[in-house]
């Protein structure tokens, strides 16, 4: 007598027969899980592969057919990982970000680097005036890498934005992103000379608490440190304005509304022009650090050029600027790890 299958059960022959997939598919769908796992949404994944959603969701059950177990929880408004997923996910990620890396290499040993490179930026004046003579000088050098920037405040969404990397001047709180320190920004306290003529020019830092500041944050009140070789000296100013843009700020202070914070490159055509004047030259205000963040330390060839080339251009740059009323900006020595 033949024997009965129960329904909702499997012979292990039905599943071996199952699973065998092509190893070219089979590799494909990892990297297409990776993708979708990584955004949580079908759709942004769909666009950063150039594929119709559809496909992609038939991709993805299909091979959770095959896997047999469920890597993804569906709803109309929201995609999370299931248990499995997350584990899956762990497991895989560095082999598909591996197997990319090489084949971007290999490509860039053919051609040299190239493919759509995505960079976030903060919208300050020194990004304006510096990072944009970077970015010409790389793209005369790599005909095939097309660079797009977009301007954006903090915190950036690498992953969901599809950007290769990040410029930024605060470092990011998730302990995934990769983080490479490439130089540091002078900051000083600076005043329009109308303003400085009609409050009186500080002599020390107690002085500043008389006056009135514009803050480049958010509040009525701050507590800043100033530093002068072994000394440090903390302050509380204020003022009845604030904003949460270094150049609003700056543009306030040249209209003589107060004293302002600011980084020394994004002021030095106003100090030349003397519309602004540097208070307390010898005192420093902790500098702003310069990062370039990734998602990941195997990045594409084309990400690694940029990052490899805008370490050395943009250092120099940063590190250049120099005047009477400031020291020059700080280099780092090394990136971070």
């Amino acid at each position: 007598m033949a024997s009965v299958q129960r329904p909702g059960t499997q012979s292990r022959n039905d599943w071996m027969d199952r699973a065998k997939m092509p190893h070219t598919q089979l590799l494909r769908d990892m990297a297409l899980f990776v993708e979708v796992a990584r955004r949580k949404s079908f759709s942004q994944a769909a666009v950063a592969l150039g594929m119709p959603i559809s496909s992609l969701s038939r991709r993805i059950t299909m091979f959770e057919s095959v896997v047999g177990l469920r890597l993804l929880d569906r709803t109309t408004r929201k995609l999370a990982l299931t248990s499995y997923g997350e584990a899956y996910l762990a497991q895989i990620s560095r082999l598909v970000d591996e197997a990319q890396r090489t084949f971007d290499d290999m490509m860039a040993v053919a051609r040299g680097p190239s493919g759509f490179l995505k960079i976030a930026a903060p919208p300050d004046f020194w990004v304006l005036r510096h990072l944009s003579s970077v970015i010409t000088e790389f793209s005369a050098l790599h005909e095939h890498i097309h660079v797009h920037v977009d301007l954006k405040p903090a915190p950036v969404d690498l992953v969901g934005d599809s950007y290769d990397l990040a410029v930024a001047i605060e470092e990011p709180h998730e302990k995934s992103l990769i983080v490479r320190k490439v130089a540091e920004v002078e900051n000083g306290i600076f005043g329009s000379p109308a303003y400085l003529a009609e409050r009186g020019t500080p002599v020390a830092p107690i002085d500043l608490e008389k006056h009135q500041f514009i803050l480049p944050m958010q509040g009525t009140s701050a507590t800043w440190t100033l530093n002068r070789g072994g000394e440090s000296v903390p302050i509380t100013v204020g003022g009845p304005l604030s904003c949460n843009s270094l150049s609003l700020a700056r543009r306030f202070a040249v209209a003589g509304q107060g004293l302002t914070r600011a980084n020394v490159i994004n002021v030095d055509d106003d100090l030349s022009a003397g519309r602004l004047q540097r208070v307390l030259p010898d005192w420093n205000l902790p500098a702003t650090p310069v990062y370039f963040v990734t998602t990941s330390r195997l990045m594409p060839a084309r990400a690694r050029s940029f990052i490899d080339f805008a370490t050395k251009r943009l250092g120099a740059a940063l590190a250049s600027v120099s005047g009477d009323t400031r020291r020059p900006v700080r280099r780092a020595g090394h990136l971070s790890p």
